[in-house]
């Protein structure tokens, strides 16, 4: 299950990555959204104990439970990213109505 994980999120943050690196404007806001969702599956990953137990389950039979945190950490960034990703779309939606694109490199005075 660990190797899962780990190939789900690296493809995860390849295509955030990739997709932050176009031109297109929507397609960052796109990738930005990728990036942050492999960030919390990172952080659901890595909050197992010992990589044995999953943590959003409970192990009665073992005695030994899953941690807290790890789930208060992903909802409280799941709650950042949705309001920094309305955020970008509202900076989005008035760079494309003042430039009339939303082509970065069709905006003259975002050259230094």
């Amino acid at each position: 299950m660990n190797i899962l994980f780990a190939i789900t999120t690296g493809i995860l943050f390849s295509i955030g990555v990739f997709l932050l690196l176009r031109r297109d404007l929507i397609k960052v806001a796109m990738g930005y959204y990728v990036l942050f969702t492999a960030i919390n599956l990172f952080l659901l990953a890595v909050g197992a104990f010992n990589g044995d137990v999953p943590p959003y389950t409970t192990m009665e039979g073992q005695g030994q439970q899953s941690d807290p945190l790890v789930q208060a950490l992903i909802l409280t960034a799941i709650v950042i990213s949705f309001g920094s990703y309305a955020l970008l779309l509202g900076m989005i939606n008035i760079a494309s109505r003042r430039f009339k694109t939303i082509n970065a490199d069709e905006v003259d005075e975002l050259q230094g």
